[in-house]
């Protein structure tokens, strides 16, 4: 659900408004590959239910259907949650296994439980509670389940960082801030891993860089 290299201009948009219009070019704005430290993560754990937040264009729901995951995408933009549909389609996954939905998170309430809860860079210019919606996702992970949070630990070279500066609600928070941000009850919480790991990463316009990712995964005990 990430974006910082948009101009949004001066005049403000809603949610669904950004992320529609990021998502209205003609081809894809991902590489529609699943994210490399998701995958490296979720490998270890047993498939069942999976909720994915902000799931954008699909490459990790995809991903985590065709690895035996009944995986489910939440999306504001219908533009991106129409991709992903596609793209689930193309790759001949069955429709139990990957579905997709045009959610606004900023108002959601999960009314399902799940054994994986993930956000990947889940991060927006648009004002968004993100913490809220991270806290109200923890609750429909069922015991012995999992939530994942994979967050950019510093802005890309080729973001407009001012942008996202110019809100407190946009900055980055470390594994640690992650965990003390959501403040979830630690005798119902494990954290499992809590640590910044780095990557390769191709910018828009080719630009070559190393990145920083937080990597926060929680056990519900």
């Amino acid at each position: 659900m990430t974006d910082h290299a948009h101009d949004h201009g001066s005049v403000p948009q809603s949610l669904a408004e950004f992320w529609d219009d990021r998502y209205a070019g003609d081809g894809p704005i991902w590489s529609g590959r699943v994210n490399a430290t998701l995958a490296d993560v979720v490998t270890g754990l047993q498939p069942g239910r999976a909720l994915d937040l902000g799931s954008g264009e699909g490459g990790d729901v995809i991903w985590l259907a065709q690895h035996g995951w009944r995986a489910t995408g939440l999306d504001v933009s219908t533009v991106a949650v129409g991709r992903a549909a596609r793209a689930a389609a193309d790759a001949g996954i069955d429709p139990e296994s990957a579905r997709f939905h045009v959610q606004d998170l900023s108002t959601w309430h999960p009314d399902e439980t799940y054994d994986l809860v993930c956000a990947s860079f889940f991060h927006s210019p648009v004002d968004f509670p993100r913490t809220d919606v991270l806290r109200a996702a923890a609750a429909a992970v069922v015991p012995g389940g999992h939530l994942l949070v994979i967050s950019h630990a510093a802005f890309p070279p080729w973001s407009d960082a001012q942008a996202h500066a110019d809100h407190a609600d946009h900055r980055l928070l470390s594994p640690d801030e992650e965990r003390a941000e959501l403040d979830l009850d630690p005798s119902e919480w494990t954290t499992v891993i809590a640590e910044t790991r780095q990557r390769d990463a191709t910018g828009p316009d080719g630009q070559q860089a190393v990145l920083d990712d937080g990597v926060l995964l929680m056990r519900r005990t």
